[in-house]
């Protein structure tokens, strides 16, 4: 068993598919199917059973896939280590962000740490914040980036205070949003939570929902092109100007705002790699990055 053969364990049983996971590692199915063979010739044993519904793995199968996150886990750790030893700011930073911080914030970030570092490489996994923090707790990255409360009692780094904003391209009255279409897109359970708690502290009928998009960008096109109203991140349509914007406000008139946390194990700030990335986000002015 060699690094390959524990990666394809890892995927094939996230996927349960032989085509999704062949093309996850761009291999070939053929190559894939006699890889797990010879896998399976190695330990003597099934692994997996494949059906109509796809692959299923057997008892067996299941345990060599706890061995493949153990040893995938303690070979990142021995690069740490080693890049550390070293004394360099080397090696391979893996970070988890919430989709939209990864796509509005997280490439000028990256970008701008490897002009300090230029011998640092990334791995990036993006996700429901919920997902990225289970990353974390996992230890499958060192640093996650998420949106909303989360129980950590390790490292902690505020990095963002948001509003959550009413957004239209009409003029709107708040007293009228029950009447008006609403645009609702996929998010996490937090957020969700979120805003139902301050329409239900507002209004005693439910919102008009004219459709539900999969995600925030997307609602964002829809507002733009006069579909209906969203409640929306700010950081997404705080530049807007042909967007009428209105933040919302709890019952005692304070802002409602969705928080962008780092989060981080304090052991991991043993490595040169990681410690340098903590305080360079400490000291960079997150908001307008």
């Amino acid at each position: 068993m060699d690094t390959r053969d524990w990666e394809i364990l890892k995927i094939l049983y996230e996927q349960k598919n032989i085509t999704k996971t062949a093309n996850l590692l761009y291999i070939s199915q053929p190559a894939l199917t006699k890889r797990l063979q010879q896998i399976e010739s190695e330990f003597n044993t099934q692994i997996v059973i494949r059906g109509r519904r796809g692959i299923h793995f057997t008892p067996q199968g299941e345990f060599l896939v706890k061995c493949a996150d153990e040893m995938l886990g303690r070979l990142r750790n021995i690069h740490d280590t080693i890049s550390n030893i070293e004394g360099k700011v080397v090696g391979t930073l893996r970070i988890g962000a919430s989709n939209l911080i990864a796509r509005v914030k997280i490439p000028q970030i990256l970008k701008k740490f490897k002009t300090a570092f230029p011998e640092v490489e990334f791995e990036v996994s993006t996700g429901w914040s919920s997902e990225i923090f289970q990353l974390l707790s996992n230890r499958e990255i060192h640093i996650a980036i998420v949106r909303g409360d989360y129980p950590w009692q390790e490292g902690k780094q505020l990095l963002l205070k948001e509003p959550l904003t009413i957004a239209s391209r009409a003029p709107f009255k708040l007293e009228d949003l029950p009447k008006l279409p609403r645009i609702n897109y996929g998010s996490d359970s937090k957020l969700k939570d979120l805003i139902d708690h301050w329409w239900s502290d507002n209004f005693s009928t439910p919102p008009k929902i004219a459709m539900t998009v999969d995600r925030t960008d997307t609602c964002k096109q829809m507002v733009i092109n006069g579909l209906g109203y969203a409640i929306l991140p700010g950081l997404l349509v705080s530049k807007e100007v042909d967007i009428h914007k209105m933040n919302l406000q709890s019952k005692d008139e304070e802002f409602i705002t969705r928080d962008t946390w780092m989060l981080y194990h304090e052991e991991s700030l043993e490595f040169s790699l990681v410690e340098e990335f903590v305080e360079f986000l400490q000291e960079l002015d997150f908001e307008n990055v």
